[in-house]
């Protein structure tokens, strides 16, 4: 098979999601469609030659043509987060290559099960991909995300996915505050254990759900564990995970 080809991507916009994140949009000479879950690498090229390279999810639906976002957390002493976040501005140029991956992928078919997806962090960054397609498609079959993250300030696109829950009964939004909560929040307040995921997992009575997990390594492998416990087989849970290199 042969490899994507790198190009020259401009960027077109950038917005701050939270304090610590932003989004790019990249406007691309090269579009392909892509599957919602898919990532793009992006290379930074030195005076001295000297590469860096990472790989970040798409954010964006594939029924966004021409471009692409790129939803980036700033990690600590991270050489490619870090220039993203303090050396690029809209007009510059990023080198890009994509869309890549074929296994935590979501298509949207009609005749697809119910949707569990679960993130930490900035892991709901391909999540949100699937869930922007499903609006996209115009699907309302069941879809629940489960969302953990330390502080209310972490929530990345909040008012896009809450917009996105009022507006569409068939889609439930969890977040779940693993450090500090809202004044008067009711929902949930601990790290994510066996009875939370049985309480989500039970919330689909009509059919069994496939589940995409995606966040740091622990997380992901704790709660792949959890709905293997809560009763789903492994065969419908798709894990993506990340690590602190992935900066």
């Amino acid at each position: 098979m042969s490899r994507v080809a790198w190009q020259q991507a401009t960027v077109k916009t950038i917005t701050q999601e939270t304090p610590r994140v932003k989004s790019f949009t990249l406007s691309l000479p090269s579009w392909t469609p892509h599957r919602a879950g898919q990532h793009y690498d992006l290379r930074l090229t030195a005076e001295g030659g000297y590469q860096a390279e990472r790989s970040y999810s798409i954010a964006s639906p594939p029924e966004q043509t021409g471009e692409i976002e790129l939803t980036v957390e700033l990690v600590a002493e991270g050489e490619v987060s870090g220039y993203l976040f303090e050396g690029v501005a809209v007009g510059d140029e990023l080198e890009v290559r994509g869309p890549i991956g074929g296994y935590f992928v979501w298509r949207g078919e009609p005749s697809a099960p119910p949707l569990l997806l679960v993130g930490g962090g900035s892991g709901v960054v391909p999540l949100m991909a699937m869930l922007r397609h499903r609006q996209r498609v115009g699907l309302r079959t069941p879809a629940v995300l489960l969302f953990s993250v330390r502080t209310p300030e972490e929530v990345i696109y909040r008012a896009e996915l809450e917009a996105m829950a009022q507006s569409d009964p068939s889609f439930t939004l969890l977040l779940d505050y693993t450090r500090q909560a809202p004044p008067g929040w009711a929902g949930y307040q601990r790290r994510i254990d066996a009875a939370l995921l049985a309480e989500v997992v039970a919330r689909f009575s009509e059919a069994q759900p496939q589940a995409f997990v995606c966040g740091p390594t622990g997380l992901v492998e704790h709660v792949a564990d959890g709905l293997q416990a809560a009763g789903l087989p492994p065969e419908l849970i798709l894990t993506e995970r990340f690590g602190p290199t992935g900066s």
